[in-house]
Parts: C-alpha cells; sequence; structure tokens
C-alpha cells in the first residue's frame, strides 16, 4: 500500500487541525445556546448551579484538548458567552442588558454577569486549560520546564481551587428551623400561568389562621426580613411568605418579560391565596402586602374579595406616577439645601418621572434613605433594608445574590408598566376589613395619596395606623407594635373556629 504523499500528510494534518479548532469553537458555542434557553438569567436553583458547573468543566475540558492549545482557554468563555447574549437578547432587565457605569449598573453587572461567569466561564477556562494540557506532548527528557510554565500552572490550581469552593458554596442548601408540632417548610406554589412561585411556610400551629406576605418591590423577596423581624407571627398565624416573580425561590418564573405585568402579579397572588386555602382548609386568608405589592394587593382583593378574610397595606402604593413627582421635587428641594450641585443638575436634566426604565430612577432611588432621612434609635431594622436580612438559612448563596438581580431586573421591566394605576379611581371599594400601615416618617408625597384613598375608600371596615420612628418600612422597623396590631386584626375579624 502506498504511502501519503508529503502534500497529502500536510493536508490531512491541516485537516485534523481544522476539526479540532472546529470542536474548541462548537463545543462550548453549542453549550452556551442551550445554557441561553434553559437559563437566560442563569442559573437559579442549586441543581441549576452545579450543573452548570459540573457541564462547563466538561465542555472547557473537550474543547482545550481539541484545540491543543491554551488558546481554548480564551476561545470557550468568548464562544460560550456570544452564544447565551444571542440567545437571550429579547430579555429585558440591569442584570441582562448592557453594563451601565452607575452604582446600579455595576451591581447589576456583578450579580448578572459576574455571577454566572463564576458559574459557567470559570469552569470553561480551567476545563479548558486541563483538557490542553493532558492533549499536549510529552515533555523533554530533560524534564525542565520554563518558570512562566510553574507559574501558569500553579495559576489554573489555584483557579480551579476557586471553582471547588464556588462548588461547594452554591451546593449547601437552604434550610429552615424546625417548628415542634407546626409546620417549618421551604416549598414552591403554582401561581397563575403554571409559573413555580417559592413559598417559606412557619407557624406553631398548623391548624392556625394562614397570612400571606406579598413583598414590595416587583422581583423582590423579604423571606430574610420577615424570619428576622416577624417570627412573633408564627405564634398565631401559619405565616406563608412568597417570593415575587423572578425573586431569589421564584427566579425560573421570570422570563418571559413582557409576560410581566400587573395582571399576571395579580393571577399569581390569586392563585397562590386560593391553594394555600385549599391546602389548609381555609376559605379565606389574611393578606399582608407591602410598598409596591400593595398595589397588586388592592387589585387582587377586589377581584376575588372571597379569598381573603382581611387585608393589610403596608407602606400602601396608590398612585406611583404621583407618588414620584412628589418625591422627586422633594428630592430635588433636598439636593439644593444641602449643597448636592450635582444631583440638582441631574435631576433637573432628567425633568420629573414617569421614566422609562430603572436607570432613569437612579437618582431618586439612591438618594430616598438620605432625602428622607429620621432617627432610627431602637429600630429592628436600620438604613440597610433588604440587604441586611440576607444572612438567614432559608437562602442559599445564590439566592442570596439573587434577592437583588431580582429586585433589579423585575422593578425595570414592570415598573413603568404601572404606572398609570391609580387606586383612587380604580379601587374605591373592597369588600374585606382594610388596615392600612404607615410610618410617620414615610415619604410624605406617598402618605398624602394614601390618605386621599382612604378617605374615599368604601370596606366593611377601615382603619390607618401610623407607627412611630419609622418609615416606608415599618413593619420591619418596629415589629412589636405591628405584631400588636395583627393580633387585633386577628381577633376582630375571626370568623367560626378561629
Amino acid at each position: 500500500m502506498a504511502k501519503p504523499s508529503l502534500s497529502q500528510s500536510a493536508l490531512l494534518t491541516r485537516a485534523t487541525r481544522s476539526v479540532r479548532w472546529l470542536v474548541t469553537g462548537v463545543a462550548p458555542l453549542g453549550w452556551g445556546l442551550l445554557v441561553g434557553w434553559w437559563t437566560p438569567r442563569g442559573p437559579g436553583t442549586t441543581a441549576e448551579a452545579v450543573t452548570s458547573i459540573l457541564v462547563s468543566l466538561a465542555v472547557g475540558g473537550l474543547a482545550g484538548w481539541a484545540g491543543r492549545s491554551r488558546a481554548a482557554m480564551l476561545a470557550a468563555p468568548v464562544f460560550f458567552a456570544l452564544a447565551v447574549e444571542l440567545v437571550r437578547w429579547p430579555l429585558r432587565g440591569p442584570t441582562v442588558d448592557a453594563p451601565h457605569l452607575t452604582g446600579f449598573g455595576i451591581g447589576a453587572l456583578l450579580l448578572g454577569r459576574g455571577v454566572h461567569g463564576l458559574l459557567s466561564l470559570l469552569p470553561l477556562l480551567v476545563g479548558a486549560a486541563y483538557g490542553a494540557g493532558l492533549a499536549r506532548r510529552v515533555a523533554p527528557a530533560t524534564g525542565r520546564r520554563p518558570v512562566w510554565t510553574w507559574l501558569g500552572r500553579a495559576g489554573v490550581g489555584l483557579l480551579a481551587a476557586l471553582v471547588a469552593l464556588v462548588t461547594v458554596g452554591v451546593a449547601l442548601p437552604a434550610v429552615t428551623a424546625a417548628v415542634p408540632g407546626g409546620i417549618a417548610e421551604l416549598t414552591t406554589v403554582r401561581g397563575g400561568g403554571d409559573r413555580e412561585l417559592g413559598v417559606l411556610l412557619r407557624g406553631a400551629d398548623r391548624r392556625a389562621p394562614v397570612l400571606l406576605f406579598l413583598p414590595g418591590g416587583p422581583g423582590s423577596s423579604e423571606v430574610g426580613a420577615v424570619r428576622r423581624h416577624l417570627p412573633d407571627l408564627e405564634r398565631q398565624f401559619v405565616v406563608a411568605t412568597v417570593d415575587r416573580r423572578g425573586a431569589a425561590r421564584s427566579w425560573a418564573a421570570f422570563p418571559p418579560s413582557s409576560s410581566l405585568t400587573l395582571d399576571s402579579e395579580v393571577a399569581d397572588l390569586l392563585a397562590v391565596a386560593d391553594r394555600l386555602g385549599q391546602r389548609f382548609g381555609r376559605s379565606d386568608v389574611y393578606l399582608v402586602a407591602h410598598s409596591g405589592g400593595s398595589l397588586v394587593a388592592a387589585v387582587a382583593v377586589q377581584r376575588r374579595p372571597e379569598l381573603f378574610r382581611a387585608y393589610v397595606g403596608v407602606g400602601q402604593a396608590v398612585d406611583l406616577r404621583a407618588a414620584d413627582r412628589s418625591q422627586y421635587t422633594d428630592t430635588v428641594a433636598w439636593a439644593g439645601r444641602t449643597g448636592r450641585a450635582d444631583l440638582v443638575r441631574q435631576l433637573t436634566d432628567l425633568g420629573p418621572p414617569l421614566y422609562p426604565d430603572m436607570y432613569h430612577y437612579e437618582p431618586l432611588l439612591a438618594n430616598e434613605a438620605a432625602a428622607f432621612d429620621f432617627d432610627r434609635t431602637g429600630n429592628h431594622e436600620g438604613r440597610g433594608g433588604t440587604g441586611e436580612n440576607l444572612g438567614v438559612a432559608e437562602y442559599t448563596l445564590l439566592e442570596k445574590a439573587h434577592v437583588l438581580g431580582g429586585t433589579l431586573d423585575g422593578w425595570d421591566v414592570l415598573y413603568p408598566k404601572v404606572q398609570q394605576v391609580d387606586l383612587r379611581t380604580r379601587v374605591r371599594q373592597l369588600a374585606v376589613p382594610v388596615y392600612l400601615v404607615d410610618g410617620v416618617h414615610e415619604v410624605p408625597g406617598r402618605l398624602a395619596l394614601t390618605a386621599q384613598w382612604y378617605a374615599q375608600l368604601q370596606a366593611p371596615h377601615k382603619e390607618h395606623v401610623l407607627l412611630d420612628a419609622a418609615g416606608h418600612r415599618s413593619l420591619f422597623q418596629r415589629p412589636g407594635p405591628f405584631v400588636d396590631l395583627l393580633t387585633r386584626v386577628r381577633a376582630e375579624t375571626a370568623g367560626p373556629g378561629q
């Protein structure tokens, strides 16, 4: 049999190299397309995170082995990232949009692409390094290698150790302490549109009335705040704290962005309330909603009053556009009084709301705590708000990142869509007892709007309670008086057998 000519051998070598480099690109590209479809905003659960790390290591290893070059360490992550960005292009939200060089923008970059990079790009790089190393030729007989080779190997070893550390970190499960004789459960409940929403259930008595808590911002979770500040509620209720769509334990329910609307949020709340009532043998549940969640809650109670025993709105949202315009005026005045000329100029250039996205609202949101500050001595929760409450066992490490990232994305998508909602014209009557709770240091424009809605609202019973030394997050800042109020609400509204 004739041996191939030199030219044929060269062609064969070139073809082999081409195939190898094709594999180096196609493997991470295909994995990226799959990830973009499977977890477009990044892994949300422990299983997804661990799977992402392990498969990325394998794909990177294959790419490095096929390329037989350290260049695969760069090529594999680049091809993967391009594929993911292509598939999730239609999504909206700061964690997936083009980066912005602002405080919120940098936070979104770290919480979105930064976390995703740790779970996918880093393992791809490490896998490619080891794959290329396995495929390289045996070293010279002398066994000598340049210093930079040893340094490179040491660097890859450190990165591999980091991958192992991240894997262990994200694999640690969330837990909630047992309640002897009661219920303590991290679970999911099917919301509207068959979306699975994360719920924490806790109560000393399974037969107690159900209290459903809806957090404030779109895409937000307050599991940590409820656990830290309101454990006394568990003595008299089965407390069900739901994560809104796109939040920590409801991460996978976010897409598609276009379907995140007021109606979809109302449908989620009604479905969760109905299913909790069925599970615990209750015809209705107590509903507590905070801030932006109270806008959803008021509409939900109006639509299906039979699902609810009473409604408690904390930091009640009435007309977001009017409230934001009032806050804008107050913030400009405060900035002028305190010598913040740059902020005055920035807000003046923006003009008053309505704004199209989160970044336009950033000057108002980032300065709210300072512009409407008050003496927090004795408050159970400080100025840090949600961020202070992440250190609870009910969150996994990954969910702690998603608590903040979910709020950024959910707020950006939903908030502009609900600017035209005004409860003063849309919800003039509710068929259940209504209790509105505010801190005396709430943003003045919001307090004024709540007072207007309250004055005209028709309900079997209505009450507006002001908590001293508290602001917008009054239920967490002053949990004692809030729990006392809920104790009275239960006594005043209890039905037969309650």
